[in-house]
Order: structure tokens, then sequence, then C-alpha cells
């Protein structure tokens, strides 16, 4: 199970981190719509173009612009999740141990989190297909054709969270058994535990050692 948690989180991280690259052009793209927007050299010269050929370069930038934003975010909440990069607004649960945690995100992703990424999953499958049926483009008539593509990664970007939270899930499932060994390789691939908790935890462990080795100690002593 551990195995098959690795390699849904891989795959989500994978998806994730290989999005990030996209800031680059996002930003680029940017720029230079930006700068050529507001020189009246190439604003002319692009409007001419377009004039001409029946394409905005503007209008083109404009939407390339979310639809490279659109894919970007949409991978990238399965990395942000395993991560714990996401907003958590949980105030009760930030002093709970890391068992309690741990049960409460189980029964959350198993309860909510799992049924609603089916049902996103699904419902976005069907605007895609629209989409695809009726070979949407760009509102304007001068943007960009078959937007089609970039609907298809709402699809993609769900199943990249669903395996995202698969692998929280089965890595939570071994933690909470009673497998020590298990539970312990199962940990130390967890980031969903608040800075309170892990400190306490630590310190608590710190605690039992500490009384394991002294009382090794007396013992080797009265012996």
């Amino acid at each position: 199970m551990l195995n098959f948690a690795k390699t849904l989180d891989t795959f989500a991280r994978k998806c994730g981190m290989t999005a990030g690259w996209l800031i680059v052009p996002l930003i680029l793209i940017i720029l230079f719509d930006v700068l050529t927007r507001k020189l009246d050299y190439t604003r002319l010269l692009f409007s001419e173009w377009g004039v001409s050929s029946g394409f905005s370069i503007s209008t083109i930038l404009q939407d390339l612009q979310w639809h490279l934003h659109a894919v970007l975010l949409l991978l990238s909440f399965g990395l942000g999740y395993l991560m714990n990069a996401h907003v958590r607004v949980d105030i009760f649960r930030e002093m709970l141990s890391r068992r309690k945690q741990a049960w409460l995100e189980l029964f959350g992703l198993v309860i909510l989190g799992i049924p609603f990424l089916v049902i996103m999953i699904y419902y976005s499958s069907l605007q895609f297909w629209d989409s695809f049926k009726h070979l949407e483009g760009s509102e304007s008539m001068t943007g960009i054709p078959h937007r089609y593509i970039v609907k298809s990664f709402m699809v993609l970007g769900f199943v990249v969270v669903l395996s995202a939270v698969l692998a929280t899930i089965f890595r939570l499932w071994i933690f909470l058994g009673k497998d020590q060994t298990a539970s312990d390789e199962a940990l130390s691939s967890l980031t969903i535990f608040s800075d309170q908790s892990t400190a306490l935890a630590e310190a608590q462990k710190a605690a039992e050692e500490l009384m394991a080795r002294e009382a090794a100690a007396a013992a080797a002593k009265n012996s």
C-alpha cells in the first residue's frame, strides 16, 4: 500500500512540478503583451497585421495568458496538498495530537474529499466533451480556437488531486495501524500535521527516550 501511495504521490508531484515551468512563458507573454500595447509603433504594426490577416495578436496573447494560468493552477493543486501549502482554517485542529489530526484528516478526505473530486471529474468531463463536440473556440473572433484543449486540463487537474488524496489516505491508514515500523514510514511521508502537534510529539518522544535511558541506568546500577 505504501508503494502504491508513493506511485500516486510521484504522479501528482511530477505533474505539479512540470506545470510550474509554465510560469516562465506566462510572465514573458504578459510582459510582451503589455509592452507592445503601450508602444505606438508595435501597437499600430500589430493592428495593421490584424486587419490584413484576421487575427489579433493582443487577443491571442490575452487568451494564451489565462490558458497557461488555468493549466498551471489545475495541475498544481495536487502538489499543493501534498506539500500542505494550501490554506487551512482549522484553529481547533492545531493543538490536537497527531493521531487525532490523522483521524480528522482521514474522515474529511473519505467523506468530503473523494465524493467532491469524483463529482468534479464527472462534470468537468461533460464540459470537455461538450466543448469538443462543438469545437468551442475563443469568445472573440480573433482569439485562440480549440478551447476544448484547455478544458481537458480540468479533468486531468482533478485526477491529479485525487491521486494526491488517495496517496494521503493510504498513508494515514497505515500510520493509524498497529505496525510501528510501517507507521513510522508512513509518517515520514505525511505533511498534514500542524507545527504545534509536531513539536509536542517530538517533545514527548524525547521525554520517553530520556525516561527509558534513566530506567536502564537505574537498572544497571541496581544490578
